[in-house]
């Protein structure tokens, strides 16, 4: 009696596993399997799409968004863009388009843009749009990879490094008065929390890239309060990191040693307005500000940019701007949706029309348009060996 009972509950679990029960588990080793081959082929269509905003901004910024739109189509990039026009200098800004642009951003969490012009002029409010657009969405931390390109000759090639910039305080907390006629006083804003922040971010970022070193940038020798505070901070930070190396440089120095030896640098990390010149000046190390790619993180929203900030007005509707900048943020901005597929196909086609030599742009000391360029980097991408 005891066997037939036996015999009957083991039909039952097969009836029941022969049933429901059992797809599940073969879905799952379904996607095992899928999973396993994702880099040998390319995957099939997403479900969905990837909603991203898209701010082109001024200057050459519409085409260089042009430029990325036309790539990702030629790629069949599973993303959708909401595109949204901000300006200050062409009469398209405003508190309700701004609001606009912030509301997509925070329900896309994910956004490209191009440099949206500060004019120099006072117009009544000190914190620009770029400012207001950080602020509101706690961009505190800037990354700019400086990677030498191959096939891409300069004073200093193979180089790897990364800048990584303080941006909601600083020397840029849009902080001004004239306490008396002919006397302006500008107020610099370093605070703990926010030097502790970008600190940690700099030696997480490291630990997670397999990094050796952050160096601090600073000018404590004469802002003994404000970049101490910066520098006590990034010290304290870097106690819990014992298997990183951390150093310290003035910023005056810091940018010398950039130009005569840049190698001895891994991870910097710096104060708002120190970080946008290191960014600028390490740029024209690899080839200036059509060819490094950028990205601002706060702790929900990412923003893809190029790294080197300028509009290149003059260079408008003259199909003479460089993309490279602009279509590597777009391949690392991929990278961060997890389509790691299509990230590679874009920055390998561009690093490789880099690297022919054959297409470059003026600023690469080459007759090539934008256009051209874009051109290469499709027909690459066409003959991409999977």
């Amino acid at each position: 009696m005891m066997a037939a009972a036996l015999r009957g509950r083991l039909v039952t679990l097969a009836k029941g596993l022969s049933g429901a029960r059992l797809q599940p588990l073969c879905a799952r080793s379904l996607s095992v399997t899928s999973s396993q081959n994702v880099s040998e082929s390319p995957p099939a269509r997403a479900d969905s799409t990837f909603k991203v905003t898209m701010v082109p901004g001024d200057g050459v910024g519409p085409e260089l968004m042009t430029a990325v739109k036309e790539v990702f189509k030629a790629a069949d990039v599973p993303v959708e863009f909401e595109e949204f026009h901000l300006s200050e200098v062409q009469n398209m800004a405003s508190e309700e388009k701004l609001e606009e642009v912030l509301s997509s951003m925070k329900n896309n969490r994910v956004a490209i843009k191009g440099k949206i012009h500060t004019p120099m002029e006072y117009k009544g409010e000190l914190a620009s749009y770029e400012m207001r657009l950080r602020r509101k969405l706690d961009l505190f931390a800037n990354v700019v990879h400086v990677n030498s390109l191959p096939g891409y000759s300069t004073r200093h090639n193979n180089l790897d490094l990364v800048i990584i910039r303080e941006q909601t305080e600083g020397e840029y907390s849009s902080l001004e008065h004239e306490s008396v006629s002919g006397v302006v006083e500008c107020l610099k804003i370093i605070t703990r929390d926010k030097s502790r922040r970008i600190a940690k971010f700099a030696f997480d970022y490291a630990t997670k890239k397999g990094r050796s070193k952050v160096t601090a940038v600073h000018k404590a020798n004469i802002m003994k309060l404000g970049d101490g505070l910066f520098l006590q901070s990034c010290a304290e930070v870097a106690e819990l990191y014992p298997r990183i190396k951390y150093e310290t440089i003035i910023i005056d120095n810091c940018c010398m040693q950039l130009v005569q030896n840049p190698y001895q640098f891994d991870v910097l990390v710096m104060p708002n307005l120190y970080g946008n010149i290191i960014d600028n000046l390490a740029a024209g190390l690899v080839g200036g500000a059509g060819v490094v790619p950028g990205e601002s993180f706060s702790a929900e929203y990412a923003v893809f940019e190029t790294g080197a900030r300028h509009p290149f007005a003059q260079a408008v509707g003259r199909n003479i701007a460089n993309p490279t900048a602009m279509l590597l943020s777009a391949s690392n901005m991929l990278r961060h949706l997890n389509l790691e597929y299509h990230s590679n196909m874009v920055s390998e086609a561009v690093k490789k029309v880099i690297k022919q030599g054959k297409v470059r742009t003026r600023d690469l000391g080459g007759y090539s348009t934008t256009g051209d360029f874009v051109r290469a980097v499709v027909d690459n991408m066409r003959h991409r060996t999977v």
